[in-house]
């Protein structure tokens, strides 16, 4: 791809500048203080020190543990042993639980907030660090009683409620494996996933609301209970009711409530540095979703390293994330726990019972730092909403944006509209390494459309065609340099093959990403959305397997293909092409039922914003289907060009699709 013209294109003004003092008082400065006088490096300013933290990631990963004084035992092993990813281990000889580190405020300042959560029902409330510590030791009693134990794997269905982070760390302090699915998945999604990993017990809630509405899932955690024959004990949260838990499940708030041990401290299980904390999940355009296991080490320093030097937060501030645990946001919000912040938790839609929902949220609460989706920014700024006026945030110092690329119009809208001397920060990563690689930095200017700069310890390059790294032109997104919050592989894949061919077969020894990326010559970054086929809507990742399960099992549809136009500046649509079986017809009663089963089966963010009748879809000549041209297509490319025709099955059928071409892509 050619390089861009940033001016051409409304990029690049800049909208926020660092002061002095905002630049002393910035925790990534004192950090630089602190290498400098221990004769670490010596470090001249932020691209100084993003070259250090690359060029030589043992020493830095090793003065993050330092700095941070982070609990746990260093051992006498090497911060980093071997020599080519994916096969490096980080601090082999370590020993530390997550759950102790995030929790290391209760020792400290136990009446120091921790949580405070909020719901479109009115459920609403706190807790501080050593109430949150209690329910801990009562849940990871309770659980230790259902049988879990080392690496036994606890589940959840929740949205995004106290008792989600509870059981997380509960889990996590026995040294069992968490994972969570958000309510509003179908039960397909939900089966698809924890199936896989076989839990012991699985934590589910009676139902949750949104957008006005409640939603029972008593029929669906039956059917997701009937299809984990392993589970010894399912545990009901109440949330839209008190009705009493089914037959053979229990209350969330019997569990751990009686026994002989009333401990009101939690115990902790010191694992491995590289022991597994949770699962999540991303998926791909093939199989399954992809269990990630992350962990405990890996996430406790880059969560800490994330938070505290690229978002500059620090003890005391109220930090929240709109977000669902079924996105990785969640795991990094709860990370907030780590920086001693305290942790906003809201359920329920961002715009009920008005699209200004989220900043009024921030003003009642006194939030620090707001992050959102892009798309949340951008329908503000359609609404002509003007929160620092409608209703005020006094408190608020910065706004993080993920989930797809902010269009530089919504940071202008945010610098207008809510505050002009705040960080917004727009950030880029994923849930493969439960993070953020590009991002903003409090040393950095903000410039519209633009990603600040490439984060700390994450060699992040743009590579060409040829594999060689570009400047000035977009190319795909690798990492060069291990990361410790690099998966420590994925469930049920003993020899790493599953893993290896999800990152490391297009450039052996190097993380392709799949998005496309562009870094400027002044170290900003342009993320122009993903390289291959996987669907990423709200920041959630979507497999074109899942869609076609659900789509092609009905009888009516021969074949189908599934497009996502997102690019640069807009989420883009989500486009159904479909082929009928004989004698069907693509009708209002077919379209309505597709977009039902793909709400229920996947998620309402999966509902697809166009279907169309098409008479073939393209394929390779080993049948594999072709998103990914199609997608330039729409875009524009001539179908000669985004595609070899000698390498398809039925080269028209591919070029079939250039009659879309214009029908608004990217919505």
């Amino acid at each position: 791809m050619e390089a861009s013209d940033l001016t051409g294109r409304g990029y690049g003004a800049v909208l926020w500048e660092p002061d002095g003092k905002t630049i002393r008082n910035a925790r990534i400065a004192r950090f630089m203080t602190w290498l400098a006088g221990r004769g670490i490096v010596n470090a001249g300013g932020y691209e100084d020190l993003w070259r250090w933290s690359v060029a030589d990631p043992a020493a830095f990963w090793s003065a993050i543990w330092d700095y941070f004084d982070v609990l746990g035992d260093r051992g006498d092993g090497p911060v980093l042993a071997g020599q080519v990813m994916p096969d490096v281990r980080w601090f082999p000889g370590a020993t530390l639980n997550y759950a102790r580190n995030a929790l290391r405020t209760a020792w400290t300042d136990p009446d120091r907030t921790a949580i405070i959560f909020d719901s479109e029902r009115g459920r609403a409330g706190s807790l501080s660090y050593g109430q949150l510590a209690q329910q801990v030791a009562r849940v990871a009693r309770g659980l230790r009683g259902l049988g879990v134990g080392r690496g036994d794997r606890v589940a959840a269905l929740l949205p995004n409620v106290p008792e989600a982070v509870v059981g997380l760390l509960a889990t996590a302090s026995l040294g069992a494996i968490w994972s969570s699915c958000s309510p509003d998945f179908g039960a397909r999604s939900v089966i698809d996933r924890f199936a896989q990993i076989e839990p012991k017990v699985l934590i589910a809630c009676d139902g949750y609301a949104y957008n006005g509405k409640e939603y029972s899932r008593a029929a669906m955690t039956g059917e997701v209970t009937a299809a984990l024959p392993g589970l010894s004990a399912v545990v009901q949260v109440n949330l839209i009711s008190d009705s009493p838990p089914p037959t053979g499940a229990m209350a969330w708030d019997a569990l751990g409530a009686e026994g002989k041990h009333h401990e009101h401290e939690p115990e902790f299980e010191e694992v491995p540095f590289a022991h597994p904390l949770w699962v999540v999940y991303s998926s791909g355009t093939t199989g399954l979703p992809k269990p990630i296991m992350h962990g405990h080490g890996g996430i406790v320093l880059e969560h800490l390293k994330a938070l505290s030097f690229h978002q500059d937060l620090r003890p005391g501030d109220v930090f929240t994330w709109y977000t669902t645990t079924g996105w990785m946001m969640w795991n990094y919000l709860v990370g907030g726990l780590l920086a001693g912040t305290t942790i906003v938790l809201y359920d329920g839609s961002a715009g009920y019972p008005e699209t200004g929902r989220l900043w009024r949220l921030a003003a009642e609460h006194g939030v620090t730092y707001l992050g959102v989706g892009a798309p949340y920014l951008v329908a503000c700024m359609k609404a002509g909403l003007r929160p620092g006026e409608d209703v005020g945030l006094p408190a608020l110092r910065a706004i993080g944006s993920t989930g797809s690329p902010l269009p530089p119009e919504a940071f202008g809208w945010v610098y207008q509209a809510v505050k002009p001397d705040l960080l917004l920060g727009s950030y880029s990563g994923g849930t493969d390494l439960c993070t953020g690689f590009v991002g903003p930095c409090p040393l950095l200017p903000v410039r519209a459309g633009v990603i600040s700069g490439r984060c700390l310890g994450a060699a992040v390059e743009a590579y060409d065609e040829d594999g060689k790294p570009v400047t000035g032109q977009v190319g795909e997104l690798v990492i060069t340099q291990p990361m410790p919050s690099m998966p420590v592989g994925f469930w049920n894949d003993p020899d790493g093959i599953r893993y290896r061919e999800s990152y490391f077969d297009m450039y052996p020894g190097i993380w392709r990403h799949g998005d496309w990326i562009e870094i400027l010559p002044d170290g900003g970054c342009i993320i122009y959305g993903r390289s291959d086929a996987t669907l990423n809507r709200g920041g959630v990742r979507m497999g074109t397997s899942e869609f076609y399960r659900a789509v092609e099992a009905f009888s009516e549809v021969a074949d189908s293909l599934v497009v996502d136009t997102g690019q640069l500046g807009a989420e883009g649509r989500l486009i159904l092409y479909v082929v009928l079986a004989a004698g069907a017809e693509l009708d209002e009663d077919l379209t309505n039922r597709l977009r039902a089963v793909l709400r229920a089966q996947l998620s309402p963010r999966h509902v697809p914003d166009e279907i169309h009748q098409v008479p073939g879809i393209p394929k390779t000549l080993s049948g594999k289907k072709l998103e990914v041209p199609v997608r330039k297509i729409l875009h524009g490319t001539d179908p000669d060009r985004a595609a070899d025709p000698n390498a398809l099955a039925d080269p028209d059928v591919l070029r079939y699709f250039a009659r879309f071409q214009g029908e608004s892509p990217a919505g």
